[in-house]
Formats: structure tokens, C-alpha cells, sequence
């Protein structure tokens, strides 16, 4: 059979060119390099538990249409993303806002507030790094405390090491206001977000555990059209070098507890921990269970684990990306999209937006 679309991946973005492409009598056919759908926002129901098998993933947007496209898949339980984080034996409440400011200075007043941030910032006429930028814009408790050592595990390298541009902001709320995300659509699928992958990619033919640049000819003669969301130097064979990533570690843990940490989402920002977070997963739907499970993140190198999250996006990384990205579009009937292909970090509705966008601009309606 020739399809109209053989799409590389199915998470959020090739799942929803598939389902818009099928809505439009075109025959897609969707490789999967994994043995499951949905990409890293992969769901599973363990013991009345809904796990987030790749680390939490909080559905939010402010982009009304977004909002109405997920509503239509399915029912969203609302949820309002609160998290902790602890630095050694101290707890603090994120993100930075009055709560904060309390906890580390006992303050209670915005203008009390205003003046200790002022007191605290470090002036530099240019930052060169991120530990300039960040003790610019917050100063050296906020940085010390609650950036340094978690930024540097994530990444894998000194904060005095990295771009400035990684932390362009450091949202500073003068009002207590635990609310982590400031738009007004916030919730999580309450059948999980497997569910509305399935409903997703309804129409398609789908083959799991296929790693498309192993055959690429093979599936290349399937389809009319190729829709990659994999990463770009792969599809090229690494010809002009490998793109570099940091990975993800997640070791998820069985309690014999009702509740384990309170929250949904605690961040570690002291390196005693060796994770960066802890996500207790029932507390995402409110799921009543006599047991609970709670998944660590360890950052690593993507050499350790062959799975790509978060791009690093300095100015060698750039440069060669463009440089696939010029080869992409030498190749006829090649559509890229999604954060791998795009080599850049997505939030989900920015994700479903770019699909959106693409299906607009190939069906042009």
C-alpha cells in the first residue's frame, strides 16, 4: 500500500498531523522507533496509579485553540502545578515569589521583598555565563540556594561553563502565588495522555519498535511524503557531526504509603541529592490508592542512555544544526517537525501548535 504520509514518531506532533491528515481522507502510516506510542508522554496505569512514564508532563497554554483541540480528545482533570524544592534540610516554595522571599528572609512585604533582591543582585555590565546572569537577576541566596547546584546537574557541567542565554529570566512574583505556570488552561488528561495519543492516531496504520534510519529506504518507498520528527543528524547519518543532548535517568519506586511527599513535584537543588526531582504521580489526578509510586530523574550524558531530552543549544550546536537543517531542505518531499527535528524544547501546546501550523500550511485550511 502507498500512503499518502509515513510520519517518524508518534508523540504529540506526529500524532497530530496524523490525526488531521486522516480527518482529511489521506492515508498515513505512523514508524515508531519505541515499543509504545506517545513519545515522552507515554502514560501507564499501575495499581490505580496513572504514571508518567518519562518524567511529569502538566498540560498548560494560554492559546484558547490549543486548549479547545485537547479538550475535544478528551476530559482534563484540572491541576495547578505547585512544587517544592529543598535545599539540604530547608523547603521553599516555587516558583520564586512572596512565599519564597519569606522562607529565605523573612520578609512580608513586596517592598521588603524588592529591597532584599536589590541588596543581593551582583552588577555586571555583560554576563558572560550563566552564574553572572542569574546572580544579576537574583542575586546570591536565590542563586546559591536554588539555581546553581540544580542547573549544574542538569547539564552536566558548572553554571560558570554554560551560556548565559539558558536562564534569560528568573520570573521574580511579588505575591504569594504558588501557581508555577501563569496560563489560564492548566490540567492533566484524566484518562492519561496514552489516551488521547490512541484517539490521535485512530485512523493511521502504526508499527512499533522500527527504527526508521535503520531501513530508511524501505519506508521511504511507502509514503508520498516523509513528516520526520526524529533528530536531524541521524536522518543524515551524523555526516557532519552528532548533535549533542543531556538525557534523563527515571527510577520509579513502589511505597507502601497513601502519600509519600506531599506534592506532586519536589526539585532537589543541593548535590547530596544526586536526582533533580522527585514526582509522586497520583497527586496529578488525585487518584485514591493505598499505594503510591514516585519517580526520581537522574541527569545524564545522552552517551549513557541513548535517549535524547534536552538540546544544547550553544553556538556549535546551533551552527551545525542549521547546517542539517540547509541538507533537510534539499530533500524533496521532507516535512520536519517536533523538538528533536526542530532541536529545541517544547512545551506540549507549543508542540501541537507547530502541528497545527504545518497541517494549515500543507492542506491549506
Amino acid at each position: 500500500m502507498m500512503y499518502d504520509y509515513v510520519i517518524i514518531g508518534s508523540g504529540l506532533f506526529g500524532s497530530v498531523f496524523a490525526h488531521q491528515a486522516t480527518k482529511r481522507g489521506m492515508r498515513c502510516l505512523v514508524i515508531e522507533k519505541r515499543n509504545h506510542i506517545g513519545g515522552n508522554c507515554f502514560t501507564v496505569h499501575q495499581e490505580g496509579v496513572t504514571i508518567h512514564r518519562y518524567g511529569a508532563h502538566i498540560f498548560h497554554t494560554s492559546d484558547e485553540r490549543v486548549w479547545q483541540y485537547v479538550s475535544s480528545l478528551c476530559h482534563f482533570t484540572p491541576f495547578i502545578n505547585s512544587p517544592v524544592a529543598i535545599w539540604h534540610k530547608e523547603l521553599y516554595n516555587l516558583p520564586f515569589n512572596m512565599n519564597t522571599f519569606h522562607q529565605l528572609w523573612g520578609v512580608i512585604t513586596p517592598m521588603q521583598a524588592q529591597a532584599k533582591l536589590e541588596s543581593q543582585r551582583v552588577p555586571c555590565g555583560q554576563p558572560n555565563n550563566l552564574e553572572e546572569q542569574a546572580l544579576v537577576l537574583a542575586g546570591r541566596d536565590i542563586y546559591e540556594k536554588l539555581i546553581r547546584s540544580y542547573t549544574e546537574k542538569q547539564w552536566g557541567r558548572p553554571c560558570t561553563e554554560l551560556p548565559p542565554s539558558i536562564i534569560k529570566r528568573v520570573p521574580l512574583r511579588m505575591r504569594y502565588d504558588n501557581n508555577y505556570f501563569n496560563d489560564p488552561y492548566q490540567g492533566i488528561p484524566t484518562e492519561g495522555y496514552t489516551s488521547i495519543i490512541e484517539k490521535l492516531l485512530s485512523g493511521s496504520d502504526v508499527v512499533l519498535g522500527q527504527d526508521y534510519n535503520v531501513e530508511r529506504k524501505k519506508w521511504d518507498e511507502k509514503g508520498k511524503k516523509i513528516v520526520y520528527t526524529g533528530m536531524l543528524d541521524a536522518l543524515f547519518d551524523y555526516r557532519l557531526g552528532h548533535l549533542a543532548y543531556r538525557s534523563e535517568k527515571f527510577v520509579t519506586e513502589r511505597f507502601e504509603e497513601e502519600n509519600h511527599q506531599g506534592v506532586a513535584v519536589v526539585n532537589y537543588t543541593s548535590m547530596d541529592q544526586p536526582y533533580t526531582r522527585s514526582i509522586e504521580h497520583k497527586h496529578f489526578l488525585c487518584e485514591q490508592s493505598p499505594v503510591t509510586f514516585v519517580s526520581y530523574e537522574y541527569p545524564a550524558d545522552y552517551a549513557e542512555t541513548g535517549e535524547p531530552y534536552y538540546p544544547i543549544a550553544d553556538e556549535r550546536n546551533l551552527t551545525l544544526y542549521a547546517r542539517y537543517r540547509t541538507l533537510a531542505e534539499g530533500r524533496k518531499n521532507l516535512l520536519l517537525g517536533g523538538r528533536l527535528a526542530g532541536y529545541a524544547y517544547m512545551d506540549m501546546d507549543k508542540t501541537i501548535l507547530s502541528a497545527l501550523d504545518l497541517v494549515r500550511s500543507e492542506f491549506g485550511d
